[in-house]
């Protein structure tokens, strides 16, 4: 289900200023699509958005996971994005995001987004690779991060 462009160089954006939490989303919904021609803007950030309001997608120390189900695609579609001024997005640690992992998934994927939600909180569990995430310098170093982290 994982296909070899979940993580590449152009789903990773390091240093990036956005100020709520409805352009964050915003943000994500506009770059997927712009990766992904089989992916709407519109439909992306309603899901979302939908995601969002059954509870926070936050994991705790600065980590969001937002993510949602998309109908018309056949593939994980994910992005990484390090934030210049974390934003307060109601983590039960009281702790502001900074480092956000979002996927869209197919919408009749379950079991399989279940685990990879699950292996991503893992990863992003390991305090040492959220310190490394966020000394990274650049997007280059981000990747190599994340890629050796075997998300």
């Amino acid at each position: 289900m994982l296909d070899s462009d979940l993580l590449s160089p152009g789903r990773i954006l390091a240093n990036v200023s956005i100020n709520s939490k409805k352009r964050l989303l915003e943000l994500i919904s506009l770059t997927m699509a712009k990766k992904n021609r089989e992916l709407d803007a519109r439909a992306i950030f309603e899901s979302l958005c939908a995601r969002e309001q059954l509870g926070s997608t936050t994991l705790g120390n600065g980590v969001a996971i937002p993510h949602g189900r998309v109908n018309g695609i056949d593939s994980v579609e994910a992005l990484f994005l390090r934030l210049v001024n974390p934003l307060p997005l109601e983590a039960d640690d009281g702790e502001p995001v900074d480092l956000v992992f979002s996927l869209v998934v197919p919408k009749n994927c379950t079991e399989d987004h279940s685990k990879l939600l699950s292996n991503i909180a893992e990863k992003f569990s390991d305090k040492e690779l959220l310190q490394q995430l966020r000394d990274a310098r650049d997007s280059s170093e981000l990747l190599h991060l994340l890629s050796s982290s075997s998300l």
